[in-house]
């Protein structure tokens, strides 16, 4: 009996129950008619913020510029001028879905790729936070509704918990990371990305080897991994999700349950950082929006079928697929840096 209270207390009991109800790929696939109202209306907030991002591309704001990047020369784009980039769209689409179904991949990976585009830093990190947290909180939500996680307050659960432990610490990183690299010191982005890279693909490795069993759950160790999470995000919009999601499985959280915590964490940390992005305008920072319609396009139907996906395979599966989708994601990030890294090191 005490251990059935405090699997009740944990949160991720309702992802145990409904595979135990529900033993098959096909009987989970078919969603009851509350989830599917609540899938249209997570389509409904993407395409609010669609329209808000359409108006902001505008340059509606003295701090809102076209940034002359590489792309923005190339096809012509000045002043209130902008476009869809479908490419953009097809990249995001692709990213949010193994984002919001893996905890990972969508900033960290779209991001040194969209670099390697022609875009400039400023009109990728912004438009990311906005994105991921308007994502991230509409996915925590769905992630309830499909069954993949609980959120009690009263008593308060273990997935609560650790939402406020890793979104707190998150926070106070992300505000050091961004004014840090953006205000005050001047890093060079490939050695930063270079850094992203690497620690992906250790935390990958390791919760590939060790993250089949079961651990016990330790929830201070999210402390480090928060931290170094927020980091990672207020300086490049990514390396939050692996780090988070990697760092819970090696904490003993299953990993359904630990998709949905990383899904409200990022969306909270990301809102923040908007926060935060808002502030440097008003000391002369600027930024372009160009990016934000076209990644609303792809998150509004990515962010709704992922969570669905979590709901619909079993536990097992996840904990190959999470560590191994690290594991490609790190790659990519070496593969986009690499050119950049051989140029500094011979003196380039």
């Amino acid at each position: 009996m005490e251990n059935t209270t405090n699997q009740k207390l944990a949160g991720w009991e309702v992802a145990r129950d409904l595979e135990g109800k529900k033993k098959t790929v096909w009987e989970r696939m078919i969603p009851e008619w509350r989830q599917m109202r609540a899938a249209l209306g997570g389509v409904g907030v993407f395409f609010l913020v669609f329209l808000l991002g359409c108006w902001l591309a505008g340059n509606p704001f003295e701090p809102t510029v076209r940034i002359q990047s590489p792309y923005s020369v190339a096809h012509g784009l000045q002043g209130n001028t902008w476009h869809i980039v479908w490419s953009v769209v097809l990249l995001a689409a692709f990213f949010e879905f193994m984002d919001a179904s893996a905890g990972m991949g969508f900033g960290t990976a779209l991001t040194p790729i969209l670099l390697v585009l022609g875009f400039d830093p400023k009109q990728i990190v912004p438009v990311v936070m906005i994105q991921q947290g308007v994502a991230g909180l509409v996915g925590a939500f769905l992630h309830r509704e499909f069954e993949n996680v609980e959120w009690k307050f009263k008593p308060m659960s273990e997935t609560v918990k650790l939402w406020f432990i890793i979104g707190v610490v998150g926070c106070l990183a992300v505000t050091v990371s961004i004014v840090g690299i953006y205000k005050i010191l001047h890093v060079d982005k490939v050695w930063i990305k270079l850094y992203v890279a690497a620690l992906l693909l250790v935390m990958g490795g390791a919760s590939l080897f060790q993250g089949r069993k079961e651990r016990p759950y330790r929830p201070k160790r999210m402390i480090g991994f928060a931290a170094l999470a927020g980091f990672n995000k207020g300086v490049g919009g990514g390396g939050y999700g692996p780090v988070v999601t990697i760092g819970g499985l090696l904490a003993g959280v299953p990993v359904k349950s630990m998709l949905a915590v990383t899904a409200i964490c990022e969306g909270t940390v990301s809102t923040f950082s908007i926060i935060v992005w808002l502030a440097l305008l008003t000391s002369g920072v600027q930024i372009d929006y160009l990016l934000l319609p076209s990644f609303m396009i792809a998150t509004m139907f990515s962010a709704i079928a992922a969570p669905y996906m979590t709901r619909v395979f079993p536990e097992k599966l996840w904990k190959i697929v999470v560590p191994a989708y690290c594991l490609v994601v790190a790659a990519i990030c070496f593969w986009k840096i690499a050119p950049g890294v051989i140029a500094k090191l011979s003196g380039g």
